[in-house]
């Protein structure tokens, strides 16, 4: 037999047990295609094993590995997914935009791009998923220009998104487009009809508050709902936008109008719609809306002027005695305009001087003698020229600026009546000035006459106050003790427009 050192493969092993080879040398290139190969290895199983649906893409754009995630997202089997470009999966080249930054990334210009597309499951059913393609050069055993695809379904983040933007842009109670849906639809329409026509109507509900005080806010609300249907069914053959936007303010949007006859013929109808009694929680309501129409060029106009512009003509329906539709008429609104402007600068003329005062000489017809003056007021203004009273006087009133106009007016008159006494001390003039009953009211008349009548050192029998008889007559109390008042005091008291009210 062989001993220790006999046979070959016992020599071998004995000398494999007892004296170790010596390592093989391994030049650095080897090293680094061994770490390559467990890296590629790695990569492999992590991209197969991902949750995360992921595709590989050459620097052409096709499939080059798909893992079984993006398999079972589009339902499909992965590996037949392999050469197949992928722009034609995602839609990645449905608009330029989108198609030229994911080629940026292919070519290594950029480093991300994102976008959301909808995609289609094999059974037919709609995907939404967020895409995210990044440059890579590892999965695949190459050096060459590849991307790494990554999908993430975000379809029931959509459908939830869907849900809160529709309970942000409808109003809760009658489900209609609310005011913030409403401004974006009539702004889009603008946009989109620029070459176009947009008509609207705007309305109002007359006496609903005596609804909700009465009957409560639960019919009340019932009957917002039963206006909506009312107003969808009339607005529903030419498919207008109808908005509830607050309170019982409802709004009908014609976004491609032919002209003024079809918002006319549009108010029209909502007004024979809502005309008829409602019948709610065994009520038999009736009621009725005011309308404001506006149809113009949609060129030139912005959502806030078309609006602006509809709560004018409203504010006009309303005024003309409601139940009714009125049509914006550019000159009523030029006045307006004029109107607002000359009751905000009121007060600021009245410090600036800029008012006037023209005298009218008063002739006894028995004598045609000069028997005194009656004072008018003038308000010369920088823009729109010389006004007579009957273009401010009603505004004074309203905004309470008629007191210190009044006063100014009443110290002026005095104190030119006590120049021609002091010039004609033979030939005294009295000077008659109107009077507003707001003055009586909201100043202490009587005073300020006393005191103007000493400053000016006039006589009382030289001032003559004019009142209507409809402020005398028709306000009882204050105005007539005043009056009566002056009349001790000594001065005239003359009624004007005698006979016209009582």
């Amino acid at each position: 037999m062989n001993g220790p050192s006999g046979g070959p493969g016992e020599d071998a092993a004995t000398t494999s047990a007892t004296h170790p080879t010596p390592p093989q040398s391994i030049t650095p290139g080897e090293q680094e295609a061994g770490a390559g190969s467990r890296c590629e290895s790695d990569f492999r199983a992590a991209f197969n094993a991902a949750h995360l649906a992921m595709a590989v893409v050459d620097g052409e754009g096709r499939v080059r590995a798909a893992n079984r995630a993006l398999g079972a997202f589009l339902g499909t089997d992965p590996d037949g997914l392999v050469a197949t470009p992928i722009a034609d999966l995602t839609g990645l080249g449905t608009d330029h935009r989108t198609h030229a930054a994911y080629h940026a990334v292919l070519r290594g210009r950029t480093d991300r791009m994102s976008c959301t597309r909808r995609l289609k499951h094999s059974d037919g059913r709609s995907l939404w998923a967020e895409i995210t393609v990044t440059p890579t050069t590892h999965g695949t055993g190459t050096r060459e220009s590849q991307a790494l695809l990554t999908i993430v379904d975000v379809s029931e983040r959509r459908t939830l998104q869907k849900r809160l933007r529709h309970l942000q842009m409808h109003d809760p109670v009658t489900r209609l487009p609310n005011r913030t849906l409403f401004f974006e639809r009539l702004s889009a329409a603008l946009a989109e009809t620029a070459t176009g026509r947009v008509g609207l109507c705007y309305l109002d509900l007359d006496g609903f508050k005596a609804v909700n005080d009465t009957l409560g806010h639960r019919v009340g609300d019932q009957l917002l709902k039963a206006v909506a249907r009312r107003l969808s069914a009339c607005a529903q053959d030419g498919g207008h936008l109808v908005a509830r936007l607050g309170g019982d303010e409802f709004a009908v949007v014609v976004e491609s109008a032919t002209d003024t006859a079809q918002l006319t013929a549009l108010a029209r109808s909502v007004l024979r719609a809502l005309q008829k009694p409602f019948e709610l929680a065994g009520q038999r309501l009736a009621l009725s809306a005011s309308i404001g129409v506006v149809e113009r060029a949609a060129a030139g106009t912005t959502a806030t002027c078309l609006m602006q512009a509809a709560d004018t003509t409203l504010y006009w329906a309303k005024a003309d005695g409601k139940g009714r539709w009125t049509l914006f008429d550019p000159e009523r609104n030029a006045h307006r305009i004029t109107r607002q402007a000359l009751s905000s600068t009121l007060r600021p003329a009245l410090e600036r001087g800029e008012f006037t005062l023209e005298y009218q000489p008063i002739v006894g017809l028995d004598d045609e003698t000069l028997h005194g003056v009656e004072a008018l007021v003038r308000w010369r203004h920088p823009r729109f020229g010389t006004l007579g009273p009957d273009r401010f006087i009603g505004l004074a009133e309203e905004n309470g600026s008629i007191v210190p106009l009044g006063r100014w007016v009443l110290d002026t008159s005095c104190r030119q009546a006590r120049r021609w006494l002091d010039e004609h001390p033979d030939n005294p003039v009295y000077v008659s000035v109107n009077v507003a009953v707001r003055q009586v009211w909201d100043s202490d008349l009587v005073a300020d006459v006393e005191r103007i009548l000493t400053e000016t050192g006039l006589p009382p029998g030289l001032l003559q106050l004019e009142l209507t008889e409809s402020a005398v007559m028709g306000s009882a109390g204050r105005p007539l003790q005043a009056l009566q008042a002056l009349s001790d005091m000594g001065v005239r008291i003359a009624i004007d427009d005698f006979g016209t009210g009582y």
